[in-house]
């Protein structure tokens, strides 16, 4: 061993460079973004529609982007939607836009917009075809009403408006106000025109905040710059700064009252302003924007979709989540009281003895209790990403060089770290862990940046999660093979490491099972795979080199598997009503109790692990009879057999990748997949093992995540990605690459934090007795009892 202080600054940083060290660091990331967030919470407030009227940035093609928070795209349909949910409730729809002439531009295309084909004939609008014309638009099926006012300064005859709605029984829902002064085109704003003009603002206030108090919205557009330039010759004399002035006067008069200054609107405008017709028209898109504002911060909060977070509530937290929290605060805190008598025992040079059959390596962070106390703080921080509005959240963006240049420096980095391995089989365990490493990170780019709308893209991501699920197949039939153990034990290993940070996560973050789809596939198939291997007459290696005629019920098992699942996926009401019948309900159907996601998701991979089943009993049998050897560090075939199969691998990975080309339709694509996608899978794992060179390397950057996969597959729903994986965290506003750079590090360390109690835990819940092993199965079965009769079970 070294001696450290003969040890340069390098060399003790990349000694010190390890996981623990890393989680500390990743830990005090987490307190300091809790105390920054804090700190912006209590300086600017922590409502949303503030951040949404108030600024924002342009992603690339011209897509908004709020700050802080996610913003829903309304169709036709979530428009009539919401005001029809609104209607049934009684509200009255009612929006009035008062203002100039570039806020009834607003107008029309709000009006535009919120007329359909089904409102022809339970609609009227009238206005007139000058630009200071009034204009209104009703639909009595949704009780709508949209009116705009003329109004080019603030006057008396706007205040008298304000006063009127004050003294309606039913005000209006929604004011939008946006206007300046008489001769405001003339330019030349001095100050005597801005005090005039701040004077009439502050006549304002009070009947606005009087609306208010009637749960009226009342909000003041800024005004839009102008393009100096094209601008017509009536428009010559108005500049930027003088604009800017009145919108100043206009935000510092306001701020007092309970009006909402809505500067987004200026900031969209001043980035579209080389699309405005005559220089001071408001552009197609600039309009459209506006709109999908407006709707955002009228709808979000009644219709909670998963990709609008702004102006939209924090989930609401139930029983469950409550009496999870607290079981996990307890074993904080007694972790916690341990670990500080220990310290107090230490302190006073009071010397502890170990009983000796206790393990060498067993240490109190190695406890179930210090484990759980792990759990507890990472809970928290779930939940404060994702159940609350205390961090920041903003909408995916695909890009072609948002999605490909991260898997470039993926694969970089992966090659980079790259070393031999002492294991020769094919699919050994560091070659499964590099495959499973690199698919992984694949699959988190590609969900990090909305790539779905991307068909080919789309399709080869179901190519690397149905190989999970072949290798998940390949693995446990090769295990099943050689050592015959198909004991209940084994099983509920597996059932254990698969599930406990999945149910961890639905009793925690108030989702139904079905939610992380690719656990409940994994649990499904496995549990199927399970029963057809335990049922006799079992066959294992020895038994058919014993008996080469029992490979025949091998086969018939398979068969049998194979046409059962043909016999479920040719009747979907059979399948439903196998699926739907209680208690195991729950387990399959969604939060609106619906089946179809699993139906699915489970049609889709309906074959894949009998794929990969299929393919270990090739290859066993292919090494019984010496037709492949793995044993050495030499090639698996003649120099002429490993010359067709790379071939034969090439044609079909290409013919695959050529064919989500020129695949047009989703759904024929995933119909197709069901049946083919073992082509591209054993494709590459002939690319990657017919060489004795390219099968003992490994890529240890990969391995490294490949080991905690499932991990990473799970957590990103929350703590990288948030709202349910449908946005992207926020940590760090401002700065979209350096915040994924931080938000990936914590979220990486999470995963990896979690994969260890995982395992520091399965001892204690899975023992290898199997008696105490089926009393832990009856002591969870009784507290899911209380559970499943909450949630509807039985």
């Amino acid at each position: 061993m070294g001696n450290n202080g003969n040890l340069s600054k390098a060399e003790l940083f990349i000694q010190n460079l390890n996981a623990t060290n890393a989680k500390k660091l990743a830990f005090a990331m987490v307190l300091g973004f809790v105390v920054y967030h804090a700190f912006l919470h209590l300086r600017y407030g922590s409502d949303s529609c503030k951040w949404l009227l108030s600024a924002g940035r342009f992603k690339g093609d011209k897509e908004w982007q709020p700050y802080g928070c996610m913003l829903h795209k309304y169709t036709e349909t979530d428009t009539r939607k919401c005001l029809r949910y609104l209607a049934f409730w009684g509200n009255q729809n009612h929006f009035v836009l008062i203002g100039d002439e570039r806020l009834r531009s607003l107008s029309l295309e709000f009006i535009d917009y919120l007329r359909s084909s089904e409102t022809e004939n339970n609609s009227k609008q009238s206005s007139n075809t000058k630009s200071t014309e009034n204009v209104q638009f009703t639909d009595y099926k949704l009780r709508l009403r949209v009116e705009y006012i003329y109004a080019n300064e603030v006057s008396k005859s706007l205040i008298d408006e304000f006063i009127k709605w004050e003294h309606e029984e039913d005000p209006p829902s929604l004011i939008i106000a946006s206007c300046t002064y008489p001769t405001f085109q003339r330019g030349n704003v001095t100050e005597d025109i801005q005090k005039a003009y701040e004077k009439n603002l502050t006549r304002l206030v009070s009947p606005i905040d009087r609306l208010y108090a009637k749960k009226t919205k009342i909000i003041w557009k800024l005004q839009d710059p102008v393009d100096q330039e094209s601008s017509p010759e009536e428009w010559k004399n108005v500049r930027n700064e003088d604009v800017d002035r009145i919108n100043q006067a206009a935000s510092n008069i306001l701020l007092y009252s309970e009006a909402k200054i809505w500067s987004s609107s200026n900031m969209i405008a001043s980035g579209l302003v080389d699309e405005f017709a005559d220089g001071q028209k408001l552009s197609s898109l600039t309009l459209k924007h506006d709109v999908q504002i407006l709707l955002n911060m009228y709808c979000n909060d009644y219709m909670n979709y998963n990709d609008g977070t702004c102006c939209s509530s924090a989930e609401p937290y139930t029983i469950i989540q409550v009496t999870t929290y607290a079981f996990l605060a307890v074993c904080a805190s007694i972790a916690t009281a341990m670990y500080i008598r220990k310290w107090i025992v230490k302190w006073r040079g009071i010397h502890t003895y170990m009983p000796l059959n206790q393990p060498t390596n067993c240490t109190d962070t190695q406890s179930p209790l210090s484990a759980l106390a792990s759990l507890a703080i990472i809970m928290t921080y779930f939940y404060l990403c994702d159940r609350t509005n205390f961090f920041m959240k903003e909408n995916k963006y695909y890009s072609e060089f948002s999605f490909w240049i991260p898997v470039g420096y993926v694969f970089a980095l992966g090659l980079f770290f790259t070393e031999d391995s002492k294991l020769t089989k094919v699919l050994h365990r560091d070659q499964t862990d590099e495959l499973k490493g690199w698919m992984q990170l694949v699959i988190l780019i590609y969900y990090m940046t909305g790539a779905s709308h991307i068909l080919p893209i789309y399709m080869h991501i179901k190519v690397l999660i149905s190989g999970f699920l072949f290798l998940s197949g390949y693995a446990h039939f090769t295990y099943w093979w050689q050592t015959g153990n198909a004991g209940l034990v084994r099983f509920l290993n597996v059932m254990f490491r698969v599930n406990f940070l999945t149910v961890l996560l639905c009793l925690c973050m108030n989702r139904p099972y079905q939610f992380y789809f690719f656990v409940p596939l994994l649990s499904f198939w496995y549990s199927i795979m399970y029963l057809m291997l335990s049922l006799p007459p079992r066959i294992t290696a020895q038994i058919a080199e014993a008996n080469p005629y029992q490979y025949l019920y091998v086969v018939v098992k398979f068969i049998t598997m194979l046409a059962t699942v043909t016999v479920l996926y040719m009747s979907e009401v059979f399948f439903e009503r196998i699926f739907v019948t209680r208690p195991w309900k729950a387990l399959f159907v969604t939060t609106d109790d619906d089946i179809h996601e699993w139906w699915y998701r489970w049609k889709l991979d309906r074959y894949t692990i009998t794929y990969g089943m299929i393919f270990a009993a090739i290859f066993q049998i292919s090494q019984r009879y010496a037709i492949v050897d793995d044993n050495n560090h030499g090639n698996l075939f003649s120099k002429r057999i490993s010359l067709t199969s790379t071939l034969a691998a090439i044609t079909g990975i290409g013919c695959y990748m050529t064919w989500t080309f020129f695949c047009r339709n989703r759904q024929d694509c995933e119909e197709v997949h069901s049946y083919v996608v073992f082509i591209p899978i054993v494709g590459y794992i002939l690319l990657r093992n017919i060489s004795g060179i390219l099968r003992t390397r490994y890529s240890t950057f990969f391995a490294w995540f490949g080991k905690i996969s499932l991990e990473l597959f799970l957590c990103q729903y929350h703590i990288w990605l948030a709202a349910d994986r449908n946005g992207v965290l926020v940590l760090l506003p401002g700065f979209p690459t350096l915040n994924v750079l931080i938000t990936s590090f914590i979220f990486v360390c999470v995963s990896h934090e979690i994969h260890r109690v995982t395992s520091v835990l399965l001892p204690y819940a899975v023992p290898n007795d199997w008696k105490l092993a089926l009393r832990n199965i009856v002591f969870f079965v009784i507290l899911l009892i209380p559970l499943g009769r909450y949630d509807g079970m039985f």
